[in-house]
């Protein structure tokens, strides 16, 4: 197959980016033909090219709705799939997912959209639920087919009659596997949390740094891994506090797995969420976990077995759920060996793949989707 994968951005680093790279990666060593479009260029792009893979950027493409830039944007993306000729073109995040779909519908190239984490999801102000949620119900009566990353997607797609369930699958994301010494082995014996997330809305790092600071009578230390529009503010946040000599802001990191590999706890605070890679990426780690209680996190986190939810919002809990982990490295070596199993029994990336390059086919070939897998069993002992 020759395949377009079209995502908004790819200028920042985050799960949706990263998961494009994987993917694209994947489907070349399969023997397809791949063409990542999009907005803007970064380490991911860069990455892609050295590997032989083309990218090229949208020049009108925003992030922002502009109904007369969105129009040159999708003038530009119909140009690109005349040229190309895809057999299957493959969207990933709202704004690409729209425009996508309907150059598809024009162009007649059979479209799958990637939804990583709904915009109507829980958290998100309703407002703005309201109108994403009835934009993805008319995208949808021109949907060939739709992905989405967690069984809690798939279900609030379904309650907002999003598209026919004939045409939707769940596929959870996942990551590459990584070498035995890439996995949890801190250096220090003091406690080292990590969160890995853009500074930007739906995360909530202010919630956790002010949570750490009625902490601070414990040993621990805090890497945050990742950029965005917040990070000044959030540094300016810690300057005034009293852990500033504990909290290390790292910024944007490719190397990820030596990170998680020297972390004892990774902690992902937030308002709402799709299925997030970065925690996969812990659980792939052997970390233990703790993160909002948002999204499809329940298919990750198997509650008190490789870690703790926390409800959104709720700053007490986390709290105590950060004590009871600092207090007791023999507890959070034992959820990071339960993290571990349950990546390697729920979220292999060959299963991901396999799965994904099955519905890209299933499009292509039927114009229609595939029936929705089912969740890990959280019943299961891990």
């Amino acid at each position: 197959m020759k395949v377009i994968q079209f995502i908004t951005r790819m200028d920042d680093v985050g799960g949706a980016q990263v998961h494009v790279l994987d993917l694209s990666l994947s489907l070349m060593r399969a023997g397809h033909e791949v063409v990542v479009l999009s907005m803007g260029s970064g380490p991911v792009t860069d990455e892609l090219q050295k590997k032989g893979i083309r990218c090229e950027e949208l020049i009108h493409l925003q992030l922002k709705i502009h109904p007369l830039q969105d129009w040159f944007a999708l003038n530009e993306l119909c140009k690109w799939l005349k040229k190309l000729k895809p057999d299957i073109l493959a969207t990933h995040s709202s704004k690409a997912g729209m425009l996508g779909r309907i150059a598809g519908k024009i162009c007649r190239v059979p479209t799958v959209f990637t939804a990583h984490g709904w915009a109507f999801s829980e958290g998100v102000p309703e407002r703005k639920r309201r109108m994403y949620a009835i934009l993805e119900r008319v995208a949808g009566k021109i949907s060939n087919g739709i992905i989405t990353v967690s069984n809690y997607d798939y279900q609030l797609a379904k309650k907002h009659r999003i598209i026919h369930e004939s045409k939707m699958k769940t596929i959870h994301n996942s990551v590459p596997d990584v070498p035995e010494n890439l996995r949890r082995n801190p250096s220090g014996s003091k406690p080292k949390l990590i969160m890995v997330a853009r500074f930007a809305s739906p995360k909530d790092h202010r919630r956790l740094l002010l949570t750490l600071e009625n902490i601070r009578e414990l040993s621990w230390e805090l890497d945050l891994v990742g950029d965005g529009p917040l990070v000044e503010e959030i540094k300016d946040m810690v300057a005034r506090s009293s852990i500033a000599h504990r909290v290390h802001f790292l910024g944007n990191r490719r190397n990820i797995p030596e990170l998680l590999a020297d972390s004892h706890l990774f902690v992902l605070i937030s308002r709402h969420e799709g299925l997030p890679i970065s925690v996969i990426e812990a659980m792939r780690a052997g970390l233990p976990i703790v993160a909002s209680d948002v999204g499809g996190m329940r298919e990750l986190i198997d509650e008190g077995k490789n870690g703790f939810l926390i409800p959104r919002n709720d700053s007490e809990t986390l709290k105590e759920r950060l004590k009871t982990l600092l207090i007791d490295p023999q507890l959070m070596n034992k959820m990071g060996q339960c993290s571990r199993t349950r990546y390697e029994s729920h979220f292999l990336f060959e299963h991901m793949s396999d799965q994904t390059i099955e519905m890209y086919k299933a499009v292509q070939l039927n114009g229609i989707g595939m029936r929705p897998v089912g969740l890990p069993n959280k019943s299961r002992e891990v």
